[in-house]
C-alpha cells in the first residue's frame, strides 16, 4: 500500500510514520499493495486530527478522528476505517476479494440491513454563484445544498464541515 502523510500546522515525527505504516499493514491485507492511503495530520489549538483516505479502484474510504495526542487520534482513525469495513462487509464483498474479507473478518460482525430510502426528492435546478448556494442551504437550515454552478454548467453540492467552514463537491469527469 502507498502510504503518503500530510501533515497541517504541524511535522509528523518519524514514530507517528512507523505507527501509520503498522496500523495500516491490517488493512493492507484487505486491499492489497495497489491501494493508496493519504494520512492528514492536523494540529489545532487543543487537539490533534488525523484524517486516513484510503483508495481502491474507484471506491474511497474516509475516517477522520480527533484527540489530545496525534498517536490516539491514528489509533482511533484506523478503527474507525476497520469499523466502516466490517459494517459494510456484504457490499465489499462484490467490490474485493472474498478470500482477503474472510482472513480479515475473523470476529463476529454485526453487519448493516439493506439500505432503505425512506423519502425521494426532486429539486428544481436553478443557476447560482457558490455564494449564493451557502446562502440558501443556510436560509433552509440544511447541512448541504446541490445546485447547479453557474460558473461551470455543473451540478455542484456545498455542504457544512463539521471543523468550521464550507465545503465544495464538485464532479470529476476525468475519474
Amino acid at each position: 500500500m502507498n502510504i503518503t502523510i500530510v501533515g497541517r500546522k504541524c511535522n509528523p515525527r518519524e514514530d507517528f510514520r512507523a505507527r501509520a505504516e503498522k496500523r495500516l499493514s491490517k488493512v493492507e491485507k484487505l486491499f492489497g499493495e495497489e491501494a493508496a492511503a493519504k494520512i492528514t495530520a492536523t494540529v489545532e489549538k487543543s487537539c490533534h486530527i488525523v484524517e486516513i483516505t484510503v483508495t481502491k479502484g474507484g471506491m474511497i474510504y474516509r475516517a477522520e478522528e480527533q484527540a489530545d495526542n496525534m498517536l490516539d487520534a491514528l489509533d482511533e482513525c484506523v478503527d474507525s476505517l476497520i469499523r466502516q469495513i466490517r459494517k459494510n462487509k456484504t457490499r465489499l464483498d462484490k467490490k474485493l476479494h472474498a478470500a482477503a474479507l474472510d482472513d480479515f473478518f475473523n470476529d463476529v460482525i454485526e453487519e448493516e440491513a439493506d439500505f432503505d430510502v425512506i423519502r425521494e426528492k426532486t429539486v428544481a435546478l436553478k443557476p447560482q454563484s457558490v455564494e449564493e448556494a451557502i446562502l440558501q442551504m443556510n436560509l433552509l437550515g440544511h447541512q448541504f445544498y446541490m445546485f447547479l454552478n453557474a460558473d461551470t454548467d455543473e451540478i455542484n453540492v456545498v455542504y457544512k464541515r463539521n471543523a468550521n467552514g464550507y465545503g465544495l463537491i464538485a464532479p470529476d469527469i476525468d475519474a
